[in-house]
């Protein structure tokens, strides 16, 4: 385990988050210049962490056509890891608790990622079809349907919102599975474990139009089933009626 590195990834997110901050309130923040700070911060973090990152079925994102990437959440890891692997403008949907740290939520909101109410119906509906109209301008809007992280790297109950989301903008899912991020950072620990692998796969696009508006639930499965799959999960769990919440907006 190492504090330095903790320490260094605190310091290199605060190295992006300042001047966008600073950007956005001078009136000259650009998309462009904040996926290019995402980019260097993604790779600084991971090579600070010593992470060997392999990527699987890239092809599958190639290109600028827009996705809602949906992955599996192990660690606050899966964020570098997910920019670094995934090409293309990306931005994230996020719980809005993270939009209340000073700076850092500042420059969340600067740079274009999405506050979540996960609490609040109306609110949630709301940051959705801000996802949806990032979707429109070619951005990939990527969420973690389980909305909080696995402490055993188990898959969690999805939640409905993103899929939502994509059957009424007629945009693709990008199933990802992310598998070791757990071992470098553990949910609600801070102190980064380094040398380990990380393996990110990248499945085919699901297109949400044959599910329809009513094929929400068929839709939740099988992405998640493809999910778990790739996790070596047993892709028969998502099938069972704990596998998938739909109460729950996002």
């Amino acid at each position: 385990m190492s504090l330095q590195t903790t320490f260094m990834g605190i310091l290199d997110t605060a190295r992006i988050c300042v001047p966008t901050v600073v950007d956005a309130v001078m009136g000259r923040v650009t998309l462009e210049r904040c996926d290019e700070r995402l980019d260097w911060w993604a790779r600084k973090v991971l090579e600070d962490a010593d992470v060997d990152l392999v990527v699987r079925g890239r092809e599958h994102a190639a290109g600028t056509r827009p996705f809602v990437v949906m992955s599996n959440h192990q660690s606050l890891f899966d964020i570098p890891v997910v920019f670094r692997a995934i090409p293309g403008r990306l931005r994230m949907i996020a719980k809005k608790e993270l939009f209340s740290v000073p700076v850092f939520g500042q420059a969340m909101k600067a740079a274009g990622f999405i506050r979540i109410h996960r609490g609040n119906h109306v609110q949630a509906s709301a940051s959705l079809q801000v996802g949806a109209s990032m979707l429109q301008d070619g951005t990939r809007v990527w969420i973690a349907p389980e909305g909080t992280r696995s402490k055993t790297g188990a898959l969690l109950p999805f939640k409905s919102g993103g899929f939502r989301m994509a059957i009424e903008t007629n945009t693709p899912i990008l199933p990802v599975a992310i598998d070791g991020t757990r071992h470098v950072l553990k949910a609600k620990n801070f102190v980064v474990q380094e040398h380990h692998r990380v393996v990110v796969t990248i499945m085919p696009p699901i297109d949400p139009a044959p599910y329809g508006a009513g094929g929400r639930s068929r839709l939740m499965r099988d992405v998640r089933a493809a999910i778990a799959g790739a996790l070596g999960h047993d892709p028969g769990l998502s099938h069972r009626g704990a596998g998938v919440a739909t109460s729950s907006p996002a």
